[in-house]
């Protein structure tokens, strides 16, 4: 329940619309409770016609305004308390992603993508229940009981005591009930994000699926997690199925009790009849809010296990943040350089020990085999991943105590995954731009990363939509749109990592001779299996085992014959038997 004190803040800010719902419940209940009592009259009056001053046919009109009343106040208290549990949900849900923004790659590592969406959607409904339903229904079985049962005793104490005497019993139950309700509902959503997890992830990977003639086995695997997360629901349906019966045995006693004893009473003229049916009406009254009493705990359990879910992501710290004393970099005119550097994943390094050098304006080739640190060097400068202070400066500074955005927007990053958005090619290219960017900019970015005759064969030009994560293009089209929407916020460092991979030879020319315009006056650091996109580079640094094993000019490094001369003699020999 700890978790549940996230929710004070988004409560406190809503105090006013929910103090006026709960003013509206009051208003709500007050005029309720009136009516057993104008009941009793309007009986007394029936049996004593000359010794009232409410004639029957009074008590019923007032009956019916009291009723009229009673709905028009409850329309408000509805609509005050469950607009404010939307308007939690709202926030809440932009707190979440806000976090997740927040959030480096190494969390993102960790978690999936059906889970986090899970937290999104049907977490996020749970809370809302809690702060909407539950929170209206607690609220307004508190004050029923306390004026109904207030009234009670006023007619007649004995008799209140022996109809609520169930009560307690079933309070207790239900409190152990709801313990083991929570650990049930936790596991349910848990299994929720699994089945959510394995649904996103079988969409994404269909074609895969279907090529290799998958469907029975995902099938099989669908239908195993599904009727897990049913198995879950049914054993916390079973806890929830034994609460009404507790509460209606209560109910039902207290009943019972009423009928009996106050039966007696009125015959033994201990009590009038007018009393006994405003007794009985009270009493009926509690039926419903004690009913509601078990949906409340199980909506705070399954509430309370949620929030603690999202309390994963709203508690979560990213590794990577701006420093106490990190000040913007506007320009970069001493280049890079790596102290020492060292990084790991968990127990596992994968750099050990880099010093280099990169001055301003250098192109620098960055290659060496499957696992050697390439593209964990290049995500360390952009601050993707966090990397120890004195390790990494960047025009002498050290990276940690450089703003974040500001780093970010001197650097041009292609990655090597190309993930494009469901959008138009021009919005995708135009993505790190400012809003309403020219079109000569896209286009020419489009141009510089040969991608500009591949657009003209589209019918709608700039205007095609990709698809969901590029799906309309062709894996080298793909690259060379990611190419261009670097190269439109024209960088003063662009890194590539790997950016040729699914690109053909004639257009790995094309690319390669716009780039050698674009890469004047830049520093570009640009990481590839394929050698041959070193061609305009100063230098090229190989790494083995997480360390630099050699570096320098590429024509140097073919004449020194170690690993690089070994790398290219090897890719030639497969160019030529293709």
């Amino acid at each position: 329940m700890k978790d549940l004190a996230l929710l004070v803040p988004y409560l406190g800010a809503l105090c006013r619309r929910y103090a006026g719902g709960a003013l509206f419940l009051l208003l709500t209940n007050g005029f309720a409770l009136l009516i057993p009592w104008f009941m009793k009259l309007a009986v007394e009056g029936l049996q004593h016609p000359a010794a009232v001053r409410l004639s029957p046919a009074a008590c019923a009109a007032v009956i019916v305004a009291l009723a009229l009343a009673h709905c028009i106040t409850r329309i408000f208290s509805r609509t005050l308390i469950l607009n404010a549990a939307r308007i939690i949900e709202f926030r809440i849900r932009d707190d979440l992603f806000r976090r997740l923004m927040l959030l480096d790659l190494q969390y993102f590592s960790s978690s999936r993508t059906g889970d986090i969406l899970s937290r999104f959607s049907n977490d996020l409904t749970n809370v809302r229940m809690l702060t909407g339903f539950g929170a209206m229904s607690a609220v307004n079985t508190v004050i029923l009981y306390l004026a109904a049962v207030t009234l009670m005793v006023r007619i007649q104490p004995w008799l209140t005591l022996w109809a609520i005497l169930p009560f307690p019993l079933m309070v207790l139950v239900v409190k152990r009930i709801s313990q083991s309700m929570f650990l049930r509902s936790l596991a349910a959503q848990e299994e929720l994000a699994r089945l959510s997890s394995m649904a996103e992830e079988s969409v994404s990977a269909v074609r895969l699926i279907k090529s290799y003639c998958r469907e029975d086995h995902f099938l099989g695997l669908f239908e195993a997690m599904s009727g897990s997360y049913l198995h879950h629901n049914l054993r916390l349906a079973r806890l929830r199925g034994l609460v009404l019966p507790v509460m209606a045995a209560a109910t039902g006693a207290g009943t019972l009790v009423v009928v009996f004893l106050g039966g007696r009473l009125v015959i033994a003229g201990a009590m009038t009849l007018g009393d006994f049916v405003a007794f009985s009406g009270y009493l009926t009254m509690l039926v419903w809010p004690t009913a509601v009493l078990g949906w409340i705990l199980t909506l705070a359990q399954r509430g309370a296990a949620s929030m603690a879910r999202l309390a994963v992501i709203l508690t979560a710290e990213p590794s990577v943040g701006d420093a106490a004393d990190a000040e913007p970099l506007e320009e970069v005119r001493q280049g890079i350089e790596f102290r020492e550097l060292t990084f790991g994943y968990g127990n596992e390094a994968v750099l050990e020990r880099i010093s280099l050098h990169i001055a301003s304006g250098e192109k620098v080739g960055i290659t060496g085999e499957v696992g050697s640190g390439k593209s964990t060097l290049l995500r360390l400068l952009l601050r993707l991943l966090p990397v120890g202070d004195g390790m990494l400066f960047l025009d002498g500074r050290d990276i940690n105590r450089i703003a974040l955005n500001s780093l970010r927007r001197l650097i041009g990053y292609v990655p090597q995954e190309a993930f494009l958005f469901s959008r138009n090619i021009r919005e995708n290219i135009a993505y790190g731009l400012a809003a309403g960017a020219e079109g000569a900019i896209i286009a020419d970015a489009a141009r510089q990363a040969g991608f500009l005759e591949d657009v003209g064969n589209f019918h709608d030009g700039l205007d095609t939509m990709v698809g969901e994560k590029g799906v309309m293009l062709s894996g080298g089209q793909k690259q060379r749109l990611s190419i261009a929407r670097a190269l439109a916020t024209d960088p003063r460092i662009l890194v590539l990592d790997d950016p040729l991979s699914a690109v053909d030879a004639g257009h790995e020319e094309e690319i390669l001779a716009q780039l050698g315009v674009f890469y004047r006056n830049r520093t570009v650091l640009i990481v590839s299996h394929r050698l041959s996109a070193f061609r305009d580079c100063d230098r090229v640094v190989v790494l083995k085992n997480g360390g630099i094993a050699e570096q320098g000019r590429p024509a140097d490094l073919l004449a020194q014959g170690g690993l690089y001369a070994q790398m290219y003699r090897s890719q030639r020999l497969q160019e030529e038997l293709l």
